[in-house]
């Protein structure tokens, strides 16, 4: 589908998440993190460890990190597959997670940006990245109009969390 900049009344619509071996590729990443190497993926991704909103089992995503605030532990992704991924379903019930940056495990809250806000992180995002909303919009199959407003638009469609320190919790490395 094309994001049209000019038209804020049009739904955007999502790719279906993998499901079965076209998963695996997407979950390797969290391999890297359980067998301790996860600092080889820089603060580029960060491991989300959620609760299953069914089951109430551990789960785990690894997520590119779209903009970072190292220094308050805050830390923002997009759900690439958008609402219909597991674990953004799941953070919108259960908010209280684990994020782990390279080495730095950190509790957080994870909450949704507002639209405006989160059309603003990725117009910022596509400044600082040009070809990776690009390679990530084709692979994706997201029709983007590669412009400021284009990326506003995606960004005001596409759900963009914000991974923020829990005020109850203490960080942990």
């Amino acid at each position: 589908m094309t994001i049209n900049p000019d038209s804020s009344s049009t739904v955007m619509s999502f790719p279906n998440p993998p499901r079965g071996i076209k998963a695996i590729l997407w979950r390797l990443p969290i391999l890297l993190y359980r067998l301790g190497l996860g600092r080889f993926l820089g603060n580029k991704f960060l491991l989300l460890n959620h609760t299953g909103r069914n089951s109430g089992l551990p789960r785990q995503a690894v997520l590119e990190i779209i903009q970072a605030y190292p220094s308050e532990n805050r830390y923002l992704v997009v759900s690439g597959f958008g609402p219909e991924s597991q674990w953004y379903q799941n953070i919108k019930i259960e908010p209280g997670v684990t994020i782990q940056v390279g080495a730095k495990r950190i509790n957080a809250i994870a909450e949704q940006l507002e639209k405006n806000l989160a059309g603003d992180v990725m117009v910022a995002y596509a400044e600082k990245f040009p070809g990776n909303l690009k390679t990530l919009s084709r692979i994706l199959g997201y029709e983007i109009d590669h412009s400021p407003a284009g990326y506003r638009a995606f960004g005001e469609q596409i759900p963009v969390i914000q991974f923020s320190p829990d005020p109850d919790q203490y960080s942990r490395k």
